[in-house]
C-alpha cells in the first residue's frame, strides 16, 4: 500500500490509499470552495457531568444528494467531487462540515452561565471512503480491501492521537437511512474527541473498579468468559472471536474482539490484521442475510483513550442494528432516550443462535 496526500482547494487534507501506485495526488481540486465553518462549541452539562458539542453549521451538510452528485464518488469531467481523482481504492479527508477541528478559530464565545463552561471543540473529523462504487457496501469488499481499510484506520489513529487536546479518536461507520445516513456511498468516519465520551468514561470506570477488586481485566475476563461459554459465540479464528454480548442492549449486536489484548488499530500485528477482515465480512453477510435485506447498522471501533486510562482500554468493534423484524425498527424512545435504560426485544442468547444459522 501507498499513502499520497494532497491539500483540497479550502486547506484540508486528503489522502489516497492506494493498493497500486497510481498519480492520483497529481490531480488538483479545482473548486472554488468557502471558507471553513466556525468550529464548535463544548458544553458542559453539569447534571450530568457531561460535554455536549454544538456545531450549527453541519445543521447545512450535504443531504442525500443524486448518484451523479455525489461528493463521495471520483470527480468527473462534469462533477467535481470531494476527491479530484478519476479513481481510488481508500480515501480519507478531514469533513466539511466537521463537529470538531484543530485547524479553525473558534467563535468568540460572548454569553454563558456560571454553571455552563464553554470550551471550544478542538478535534478532528474525517471521512474514510472504502471504495469508488457508488453502489457498493462495506460487506461486498475484499478481504484484501478491508485490510487496506485497517491500514488507513491505523494510520489515522496514530496521527489524529497525536493532536493536542485529543482524547479519543473514534472510527465508525454509519450504514442505512434507517441509522440517519446522509450520504449513500460506503464510508465511514472518524471522530477525534476533545474529552472522553460517556460510554468510555463508563467502561474506563468499571475496568477500574474490576482491577481494583481482582486485579484482572475487566474485558479480558469478560472474553475469556463468553468464549468458554460458548453458546454467544458467532464465529471465530486464530485471532478474533465475534459474540452477542450477554447484556446486549440492542436486537442484533456482535462485538469482535482480538485475543490478544491491544490499546487500539495501530497496535493490531499483520496477521491480525489479515484476520479481521474474513470474520468482518462474514458477520456482515450473516446481518444482511437475517431478513434477506440490507441491513442498517453501525459499526463502531472502541479504542484506548490517548491519555489516563489507556492502560484499561481493550481494542474491540462493536456491530449492531436498530432493526428487531423485518417490518420493524427499536426506537429509542422513552426508556431509553430520557433515562438511558435500555430494553432489548431480542434474547441475546436467541440473536446469536439466528446468526449462526446463517
Amino acid at each position: 500500500m501507498s499513502r499520497d496526500a494532497i491539500r483540497l482547494s479550502d486547506g484540508r487534507e486528503l489522502i489516497y490509499f492506494n493498493e497500486t501506485s497510481s498519480d492520483r495526488a497529481s490531480y488538483p481540486d479545482k473548486r472554488d470552495l468557502p471558507p471553513p465553518p466556525p468550529a464548535s462549541q463544548l458544553r458542559y452539562d453539569p447534571l450530568v457531568d457531561e460535554w455536549v458539542a454544538v456545531a450549527a453549521h453541519r445543521n447545512t451538510r450535504t443531504f442525500l444528494p443524486p448518484s451523479d452528485a455525489c461528493p463521495l464518488c471520483p470527480s468527473t469531467p462534469a462533477f467535481s467531487s470531494e476527491i479530484p481523482a478519476p479513481s481510488y481504492d481508500v480515501v480519507v479527508f478531514e469533513n466539511q462540515f466537521p463537529s470538531f477541528s484543530d485547524r479553525i478559530k473558534p467563535d468568540e464565545i460572548t454569553s454563558l452561565t456560571e454553571m455552563v463552561p464553554v470550551r471550544p471543540g478542538i478535534g478532528r473529523c474525517e471521512v474514510v471512503c472504502f471504495t469508488s462504487d457508488h453502489n457498493s457496501a462495506f460487506g461486498a469488499l475484499t478481504p484484501e480491501r478491508v485490510r487496506t481499510v485497517v491500514d488507513a484506520l491505523a494510520d489515522r489513529t496514530t496521527e489524529m492521537s497525536g493532536i493536542t487536546g485529543v482524547a479519543q479518536v473514534f472510527p465508525f461507520e454509519n450504514r442505512g437511512v434507517e441509522i440517519g445516513v446522509t450520504l449513500h456511498h460506503p464510508h465511514g468516519q472518524i471522530y477525534a474527541y476533545p474529552t472522553v465520551p460517556p460510554r468510555t468514561q463508563a467502561m474506563l470506570g468499571a475496568a477500574a473498579r474490576y482491577r481494583a477488586r481482582t486485579g484482572g481485566d475487566l474485558y479480558a475476563d469478560t472474553l475469556a468468559a463468553e468464549q468458554k461459554a460458548g453458546v454467544r459465540i458467532v464465529a471465530a479464528n486464530e485471532h478474533w472471536t465475534a459474540y452477542v454480548p450477554a447484556a446486549a442492549r440492542w436486537p442484533y449486536e456482535v462485538q469482535i474482539a482480538p485475543h490478544r489484548k491491544v490499546a487500539d488499530i495501530p497496535e493490531l500485528s499483520d496477521a491480525e490484521r489479515d484476520a479481521f477482515g474474513p470474520i468482518y465480512l462474514d458477520i456482515l453477510r450473516r446481518f444482511d442475510a437475517l431478513f434477506g435485506k440490507p441491513m442498517p447498522y453501525i459499526s463502531a471501533w472502541h479504542q484506548a483513550v490517548v491519555g489516563e486510562g489507556r492502560d484499561l482500554g481493550y481494542l474491540h468493534l462493536q456491530l449492531f442494528s436498530i432493526r428487531r423484524a423485518a417490518d420493524k425498527l427499536k426506537y429509542l424512545a422513552g426508556s431509553e432516550s430520557a433515562m438511558g435504560a435500555f430494553v432489548n426485544d431480542v434474547v441475546p442468547e436467541k440473536a446469536a443462535e439466528t446468526l449462526r444459522s446463517l
